[in-house]
């Protein structure tokens, strides 16, 4: 049945459409370069670089600045606010470095897990206050995607009806937020792994699959980047490479995925996760590390 005052043009519609099927073409996925400030704190101290602005701002470079191989392999990057507004060496705003590879911009919007009030240590996540003006701004400075994490805990007492339906009740706001304002949204519930609960279990699921199944990579196409990087002028070019090096071998085989996101055979991101093999449209576990 139609909806009598429809919310999206088809016009609108047919903008989201074209950017969501652009992140997710055949073979591509998405960077999440979205590290907060405290996040790139842990990964530059374990390298042994200050957390500084300027040294987020040449980390950030060395992933931005590659060559033709990563607008084959890359769809979308997520940026952090901060990155957003942040320029390379040569003068071109980071932004318009990824446009110009033909990659799609996408931003972090929300601001963070909250503890929800009478349940057992569950949450919600705020930043739909003002999300409508900040939307605004991102589409205008670039940006057609955005993301949003909302966490659930599997236990015998979790997920409870209240946190179920605080996090879809946000995750929706969220969503029709960004499409109100021309940005595509990833809808992101978050099943925390800890727990003796099937992670395959949408897989295994007798209904139509219609989605494409792809990556979003942090750590795993970073952290070979950061290694040989460690702050150093004369380390970038190096940098860079480990990074493309990683961004192609997602493109050729993507066989394994953690927790949603998919994992290379040859590289491993943290101990104690369940490792899946691709065979057709399931999931089968393989190793649990």
């Amino acid at each position: 049945m139609t909806h009598q005052y429809p919310a999206l043009s088809a016009e609108q519609k047919k903008e989201l459409s074209d950017i969501a099927q652009k992140i997710v073409a055949k073979g591509k996925g998405i960077l999440a370069a979205d590290e907060s400030v405290g996040s790139m704190a842990k990964r530059l101290t374990g390298i042994g670089v200050e957390n500084t602005e300027e040294n987020r701002r040449l980390y950030r470079q060395i992933l931005f600045k590659g060559d033709e191989r990563m607008e084959k392999c890359i769809g979308g990057v997520i940026f952090f606010h901060e990155t957003m507004y942040q320029q390379g060496d040569c003068g071109t705003n980071f932004v318009r470095m990824i446009k110009d590879k033909g990659i799609i911009v996408g931003i972090k919007v929300d601001k963070g897990v909250v503890p929800l009030a009478g349940t057992d240590g569950e949450t919600t996540t705020q930043g739909l206050d003002g999300l409508s003006e900040r939307c605004a701004q991102y589409k205008k400075d670039g940006a057609d995607f955005a993301k949003w994490r909302c966490v659930l805990k599997i236990s015998e007492n979790t997920p409870s009806s209240l946190a179920i339906m605080e996090n879809a009740n946000v995750l929706a706001r969220y969503a029709s937020i960004c499409q109100q304002n021309g940005i595509v949204p990833i809808v992101e519930p978050e099943i925390l792994p800890d727990g003796d609960h099937d992670l395959n279990a949408i897989n295994n699921c007798p209904l139509a699959r219609p989605w494409a199944l792809t990556f979003s990579y942090g750590r795993a196409l970073q952290a070979s980047a950061l290694n040989a990087w460690r702050g150093k002028r004369d380390n970038e070019s190096a940098a860079s490479e480990e990074f493309l090096k990683r961004a192609e071998v997602t493109y050729l085989k993507p066989t394994y995925i953690i927790m949603g996101y998919i994992q290379l055979q040859d590289y491993r991101l943290i101990p104690q996760n369940i490792y899946y093999t691709c065979k057709g449209s399931s999931l089968t576990p393989l190793i649990t590390e």
